[in-house]
């Protein structure tokens, strides 16, 4: 495949929609379309109920007409980004729009990386535009709007560089013959992407027509950053919680009461790089990887030179205890996680899930919390085996162990419904 040829989905049923990819540009357009700026904490109210017709184009159509538009959502991840240029149908002007199909291609690294370079990463970002103007018919650009939402990646960075970076998107977004709408790149707060995964995701599956208001709670596991979010069930799990960890939305005629945080610096790269220790040293040294292993390694547009421990011990146990320190007193146990739950699972969930062998890549699946400490195990302690698949795997899937269980203190029976993955 050429580098800029891009993928074209054009199943949109609600579980072809439940890919990581997906879910979080349709956040990207919930966001751009609503004018959402930031979450509410408690007592204050956010309201979902804009029409997403506020941003589009006013088109003179007759009553029984179908008209079709289009919109263009860059996602500015830490280690990649993305562009999803989608088609929308509305059949009836007193209806919301129906996501008729998908464009999408990414690149890596993400625009972090150019953190020095902030040129470069206008130029991928340009460079990217062109699967939007091989998509969207010339005479739709002008009414097409273009929007670019960055997370962590760039919540990372020093604010004089990440604004560098997204001054150099908007030179591109204003040279494009694409309608740029206020505020069309910015980054987005981790609070807010935790709450629109969870609309989107509950909206998909349809638990938000439900009248019994049994939604899902949402995990997403990104390379910077870590998002939960849940409707509490119990008054205890709301009173015992922070005051910035709940936020209430009006949406669809009812108010819902979140249970949501954002763990910058706890995604899975991040966490790797805490967990190696990367401050200083010349070799970060891990009982998680391969003995043998050296190797570098890139993240925020930083390179490191990692390897495991030739003379010492290695293993599920003492891996555990490196990257129990990322976690330990750091991410909040809300109180009803005791209990049984579902959540969905996606982004650094599925693809270690997959690679680990748990669910298929193309179907997605069920799995419990045990599932990934049961793996984990296998992994550290076959390094040999798995090395080929990733080095990092006994890593990640140990990480990801720690931070359900120790962090947000899920049981081991706790259902994880991973999605659907689009790359």
């Amino acid at each position: 495949m050429d580098m800029w040829e891009p993928k074209r989905y054009t199943e949109m049923s609600s579980q072809a929609c439940l890919r990581p990819a997906v879910v979080l540009s349709l956040v990207l357009v919930v966001w751009a379309l609503t004018g959402l700026t930031h979450a509410q904490p408690k007592a204050s109210v956010l309201d979902f109920s804009a029409s997403l017709g506020n941003l589009l184009p006013s088109l003179s159509r007759p009553a029984n007409s179908s008209r079709i538009f289009y919109g263009v959502m860059f996602d500015a991840g830490s280690t990649g980004t993305r562009i999803h240029v989608y088609t929308f149908i509305q059949k009836d002007p007193e209806e919301l729009p129906v996501l008729d199909n998908e464009m999408f291609h990414s690149i890596k690294p993400g625009l972090s990386a150019y953190a020095d370079m902030p040129e470069m990463g206008g130029y991928t970002v340009r460079q990217l535009l062109k699967v939007a103007k091989k998509t969207v018919p010339r005479l739709e650009w002008k009414r097409t709007p273009l929007v670019l939402k960055a997370t962590a990646g760039l919540r990372l960075l020093p604010s004089e560089k990440s604004q560098a970076l997204l001054e150099q998107v908007q030179d591109v977004f204003d040279e494009s013959p694409f309608f740029v709408p206020d505020d069309s790149v910015s980054i987005m707060n981790g609070t807010n992407e935790g709450i629109l995964a969870w609309v989107t995701v509950n909206f998909l599956t349809g638990h938000l027509y439900a009248e019994t208001r049994k939604t899902v709670g949402i995990l997403d596991l990104g390379g910077g950053s870590t998002q939960i979010t849940f409707l509490p069930k119990s008054k205890k799990t709301i009173g015992s919680s922070p005051d910035d960890y709940i936020a209430r939305i009006d949406m669809f005629n009812s108010t819902y009461e979140l249970y949501t945080h954002s763990y910058l610096g706890n995604g899975l790269m991040a966490a790797r790089l805490a967990a190696l220790g990367a401050l200083g040293a010349d070799v970060f040294k891990s009982s998680c990887l391969p003995k043998k292993f050296r190797e570098e390694w890139s993240f925020g547009g930083l390179t490191y030179i990692v390897s495991g421990k030739p003379d010492g011990y290695v293993g599920y146990k003492l891996c555990y205890q490196e990257v129990l320190k990322v976690v330990k007193g750091i991410v909040h146990q809300p109180y009803e996680l005791k209990d049984t739950s579902v959540f969905y699972a996606f982004s650094y969930y599925f693809d270690r899930a997959v690679d680990a062998g748990l669910i298929d890549r193309t179907q997605g699946g069920m799995l419990e919390v045990r599932d990934f400490k049961k793996r984990a195990k296998e992994v550290c302690n076959k390094m040999s085996t798995y090395r080929p698949i990733n080095p990092f795997l006994c890593m990640d899937m140990t990480y990801i162990t720690c931070l359900l269980k120790d962090g947000f203190g899920f049981k081991e029976n706790t259902v994880l419904q991973s999605f659907l993955a689009s790359q």
